[in-house]
């Protein structure tokens, strides 16, 4: 059966996004019968990843459900499993496969001649710098520019970047999502005067194949060290 899967998101206020996080770690045990797979959040929501990793009965994977490698990452998660047989797998993003799914769903939208790629945000300069490099690689995918804006916590905001975009003529702009679930950060995108905002990435082909690909990469440390 191999260590547990602790899937770590980071917590919502969003009944929808609270429901996608559930379909999401009960996708990923289906898909990995007889896998211990259990959902625990950072912040918002119960229960904390400090009290679901003292549930769990031998050693297990933390498998952080966030797009870059944050003060989540970076402190959080490390606090919560410290003095536990418990390690933590690499966060979801960045990954190329992400950003596969973000130039798929900018295509869908229809031809734009903006694109903004819209991030929760982080005081953490390494997460922000994580961010800009997806957006690269989103511009080679779509041939076009496309400018990065934050839900919070850093600037430029999406509302700034739409808005100065609006001003230089751009007449069909696109926001391409870079969150995971439908929380508020992802509403609050539909209201700042695009054209087209691309799904949650959790909606998304192959978000469960990447969890249980960072569960994996992580599994041969996580048994040593059980």
């Amino acid at each position: 059966m191999g260590p547990s899967l602790l899937a770590v998101a980071h917590g919502t206020r969003s009944p929808r996004g609270r429901a996608q996080i559930h379909g999401l770690v009960a996708e990923v045990a289906r898909r990995r019968p007889g896998l211990d797979v259990r959902a625990c959040y950072v912040d918002v929501q119960r229960p904390r990843l400090a009290d679901e990793v003292t549930r769990v009965d031998g050693p297990a994977v933390a498998v952080p459900l966030l797009l870059t490698s944050g003060y989540h990452v970076r402190v959080d998660i490390p606090v919560g499993l410290s003095g536990t047989a418990a390690m933590a797998a690499a966060p979801l993003g960045p990954d190329r496969r992400l950003v596969d799914l973000l130039a798929r769903s900018v295509r869908a939208a229809g031809p734009p001649d903006a694109v903004v790629l819209a991030a929760a945000g982080s005081t953490d300069p390494r997460a922000r710098a994580e961010v800009s490099t997806v957006a690269r690689s989103l511009s080679v995918l779509l041939s076009a520019p496309v400018r990065v804006g934050y839900a919070a916590s850093a600037a430029p905001s999406v509302p700034d970047v739409v808005a100065g975009l609006r001003a230089r003529g751009a007449r069909r702009l696109t926001i391409a999502a870079y969150l995971l679930v439908d929380g508020l950060f992802y509403q609050s995108l539909h209201q700042v005067g695009a054209d087209a905002v691309t799904p949650p990435l959790v909606t998304q082909p192959g978000i469960v194949d990447l969890v249980l690909s960072r569960y994996d990469a992580a599994l041969p440390a996580a048994i040593l060290t059980g």
